[in-house]
């Protein structure tokens, strides 16, 4: 059992960073795979990239491959998503999640945290 809390959402320029982190309860954090996701309005949710269990190992979306990057300090119980260059077309409401699987499938995700807003401006 893992129950999961995002910050660092907020309104950013286009062009900017900004870095998420979502921090977890429960001792078993290290056991799951971590994977971040977001949902604009009127569109599915959607996968973002993941992480494995040890941190080793990072899948991305087309969309944020090379502007995005994940990690995890399981010492802190935190995943981290630093998004760069950010784009009007990534504001949503992220969320991060973890699995027993590294899938881009919501479905496979047994834990969610209750998300947090981005907003880019342009």
């Amino acid at each position: 059992q893992v129950q999961l809390v995002e910050s660092g959402g907020g309104l950013v320029q286009a062009g900017g960073s900004l870095r998420l982190s979502c921090a977890a309860s429960g001792r078993t954090f290290s056991t799951y795979n971590m994977g971040w996701f977001r949902q604009a309005p009127g569109k599915e949710r959607e996968f973002v990239g993941g992480i494995s269990r040890s941190g080793g190992s990072t899948y991305y979306a087309d969309s944020v491959k090379g502007r995005f990057t994940i990690s995890r300090d399981n010492a802190k119980n935190t995943v981290y998503l630093q998004m760069s260059s950010l784009k009007p077309e990534d504001a949503a409401v992220y969320y991060c999640a973890a699995s027993q699987h590294i899938a881009p499938s919501p479905i496979l995700y047994d834990y969610w945290g209750r998300g947090t807003q981005v907003t880019v401006s342009s």
